[in-house]
């Protein structure tokens, strides 16, 4: 597949290469692919799947903005 560069504007620069459009047009031949519900059968694979994706709200290992390292 060859991407397209296009060259834009930057600024405090002269013209830069920007990388264009990297997807193809179209829809899948499967409808069923990105389901992920259907792919998953019990509960806890889903509950799984959901707390890997949402980390930033289920991490119990990292400190950030929201949660302190030492209480205040």
């Amino acid at each position: 597949m060859e991407y397209k560069v296009e060259k834009k504007s930057a600024p405090g620069r002269e013209e830069v290469e920007v990388l264009g459009e990297t997807f193809e047009k179209g829809k899948p031949a499967d409808p069923e692919l990105g389901k992920w519900r259907q792919k998953l059968v019990t509960r806890k694979e889903k509950l799984r799947y959901l707390e890997t994706g949402e980390r930033y709200w289920f991490g119990k290992e990292w400190y950030g903005s929201e949660k302190r390292k030492n209480p205040a």
